[in-house]
């Protein structure tokens, strides 16, 4: 089974934007950190938006940036997120974060990677990223992106993840069973 790279991710309904998500790793990075109490397409149109704020999304430039000046690019308006003042701390964390440990160079967590078991540790050790966002980056790297490290296979989820979300309507299908699913648990824990 060999995945093809897609150019663009379609996760939030603007080209421009799931473009940069497939080009700019750092992009990526930023959307699975703001991914969490918003809806995908709010949370991965934000590295676009600060790329048009901030001119750029580059690590280094984040990490050397006054937080205050991302606070406020972050808050907007519109602000990138229902909680922006602490997912510019996040991003600001992430940002360092890349920079003290790959130069500044988002793309290394996955190509530096020695196999699939290492790629997962290095996502897991981002800022913000736990076991599910963990999963489900890398099912997209794998499923979209074309990364294809050592045991790749094998460490692919069985559940459906953003990873499957190779078009609109497959996004739609996707948090259409996100919510029901979420809804399932809701009532289990109240009976």
């Amino acid at each position: 089974m060999t995945m093809q790279a897609l150019d663009r991710l379609p996760f939030t309904g603007d080209d421009e934007a799931d473009r940069l998500l497939a080009s700019e790793p750092m992009a990526l990075l930023i959307g699975f950190a703001l991914d969490q109490q918003v809806p995908v397409q709010w949370a991965f149109s934000a590295p676009a938006v600060l790329k048009e704020r901030l001119g750029t999304i580059d690590p280094r430039a984040r990490a050397q940036l006054d937080p205050a000046e991302l606070e406020a690019a972050a808050k907007g308006p519109p602000a990138i997120h229902r909680f922006p003042s602490a997912m510019a701390r996040r991003i600001g964390e992430l940002a360092t974060y890349l920079t003290t440990t790959y130069d500044g160079d988002a793309a290394r967590v996955w190509t530096d990677a020695s196999d699939a078991r290492d790629l997962k540790r290095r996502i897991g050790l981002l800022p913000g990223f736990g076991d599910m966002k963990v999963t489900s980056m890398y099912a997209v790297l794998v499923k979209l992106l074309g990364q294809q490290p050592k045991g790749w296979e094998a460490e692919l989820p069985h559940h459906p993840t953003l990873g499957d979300a190779d078009t609109p309507q497959a996004l739609a299908d996707y948090q259409a069973k996100k919510r029901a699913h979420k809804a399932a648990m809701r009532a289990a824990a109240a009976e």
